[in-house]
């Protein structure tokens, strides 16, 4: 399975990145391809740039996420909402392509410093997503980050890395099941 995952932030030392990467990675026998959203950045998004073309950035994007299998997307939380970074990435994605998420499968997630862990825009995006043709086949909000993944270990303290592999466990069932239907 091709997973691509990234976080939904332009931050230079994005948590949501970090969390990603350790998520698809718990994926096995899988190839796992990061990217950077500071990578796609482009003009913001508006009807009059877009009749001037798609910047180049979102072309790669988009065919980015064509060539995944799966994707591993978390969330960093802006006001309770996506950040700017990924909300213009998202603005452009949703005129190159009318049904912007068509058949992309995916894992969302967030996480925060706090206490709710960016649940607010997981949310939303758990909300928004399907609207755009996205097949969610799991989501998971991980609170407090600082305090519950180990940097020195690259890995997520209890109850939190059960409860994720758990949510992995699902994923990888319901892609086996996409599978066995495709390919029957």
């Amino acid at each position: 399975m091709k997973i691509l995952a990234f976080g939904a932030s332009n931050s230079a030392n994005s948590i949501n990145q970090t969390f990603s990467y350790f998520t698809a990675n718990l994926f096995h026998h899988s190839q796992v391809e990061t990217i950077d959203l500071n990578d796609f950045e482009c003009p913001i998004y508006s009807p009059q740039r877009q009749k001037e073309g798609f910047p180049t950035p979102i072309i790669r994007f988009y065919e980015k996420m064509e060539n995944a299998d799966l994707i591993v997307l978390s969330f960093a939380e802006y006001n309770g909402s996506y950040t700017s970074a990924f909300k213009n990435i998202f603005d452009w994605l949703s005129t190159y392509k009318s049904i912007t998420f068509e058949n992309f499968h995916f894992l969302l997630m967030s996480t925060s410093p706090g206490a709710r862990g960016g649940i607010s825009v997981l949310e939303t995006a758990l909300d928004r997503f399907p609207k755009h043709g996205a097949k969610i086949h799991g989501s998971f909000s991980l609170p407090y980050f600082h305090d519950n993944f180990c940097d020195k270990e690259k890995t997520l303290k209890e109850p939190y890395l059960s409860s994720l592999l758990d949510t992995i466990r699902g994923v990888n069932e319901s892609m086996e099941n996409l599978n066995k239907v495709f390919n029957s």
